[in-house]
């Protein structure tokens, strides 16, 4: 009690904020799980990338150029002091070889790698001759398809004798076959040489083949019908027989020998349509202008 009598009264004020301390927390949490997902997203990055990429990023966010020069208009014609670094010299580029002690060691460095990048340039130049040379040659191909399907289509008698011609290019080279129909045959059965149709379309093929310096490849193809051989004569004689009359009838029309790089009987061993062994379609001639490198004359002297 005072001396006055009068009561002294404390009081205490209890402050209340909003529930569990407020909602500040949750900026501070999402911040943190915002950075926690960029640095991982980052870790990632630098595990997925190869040394070249990261360079290159690397790179990127390097300053390109430095000007440090007060004076020049910082172009094309710009320069630091009138007759002694312009247009002709270096320009502003000198003041920040001077000023970074890293550049001679830079260009060091550069030399060093110079070898390895003209071994580089040059393998790329060799890819890209090969790539030229495989455009060109796939050109010479179809040029040679569209020949061939022209002739046929101008001469009326031979006309017919497209449907026994299928051409296609494979990993070895453009293929040409010629292969029977139901009820139509390129050899009567047995037989070795073949009809006269198929000479003519035979014939015509090796004017179209004589164009292009692609050695050549024969192969004769059989079905499994048991009536094309006879006794002590199996269907590798009859299909490498009809390749070789296929030769001869080349070589007849004009085509090198030197060109032949093989000639073969598969018998039925490459059947054309292997889900129906006994097709007429599987009894052929493959004729295939291979990519190897044109044969030289013998008279080269190499």
């Amino acid at each position: 009690m005072a001396s006055n009598g009068r009561p002294i009264i404390i009081k205490k004020i209890k402050k209340i904020s909003g529930g569990h301390h407020g909602g500040a927390w949750k900026v501070a949490y999402a911040d943190f799980v915002t950075a926690m997902m960029a640095f991982f997203l980052l870790m990632w990055l630098i595990n997925t990338t190869t040394p070249e990429q990261k360079r290159g990023i690397a790179d990127y966010f390097a300053p390109a150029s430095v000007a440090l020069s007060s004076s020049g208009s910082g172009g094309i014609l710009g320069g630091t002091e009138i007759a002694q670094e312009g247009t002709r010299s270096r320009g502003a580029s000198s003041i920040v070889e001077r000023l970074s002690p890293d550049a001679p060691q830079t260009e060091a460095i550069e030399e060093q790698k110079q070898p390895e990048r003209v071994k580089t340039q040059e393998e790329i130049s060799d890819e890209a001759l090969k790539k030229a040379l495989e455009l060109r040659e796939k050109s010479e191909f179809e040029r040679a398809e569209q020949s061939l399907r022209q002739a046929l289509d101008d001469l009326p008698e031979l006309a017919e004798l497209s449907k026994h011609l299928l051409i296609d290019q494979t990993p070895e080279g453009l293929r040409i076959q010629l292969v029977d129909q139901e009820g139509r045959s390129m050899f009567a059965p047995g037989a070795k040489e073949p009809l006269e149709r198929t000479h003519k379309l035979i014939g015509l093929v090796a004017r179209v083949i004589e164009q292009l310096p692609n050695r050549i490849s024969i192969s004769g193809h059989t079905d499994e019908s048991p009536k094309n051989s006879g006794a002590g004569f199996s269907e590798w004689e009859l299909s490498a027989d009809r390749a070789n009359s296929a030769r001869r009838i080349l070589e007849r029309s004009g085509i090198d020998p030197g060109r032949v790089f093989q000639v073969s009987g598969k018998a039925q061993s490459e059947p054309l349509f292997p889900d129906d062994p006994t097709a007429p379609g599987n009894r052929r001639i493959s004729i295939v202008l291979l990519h190897a490198a044109p044969v030289l004359p013998k008279n080269t002297g190499f």
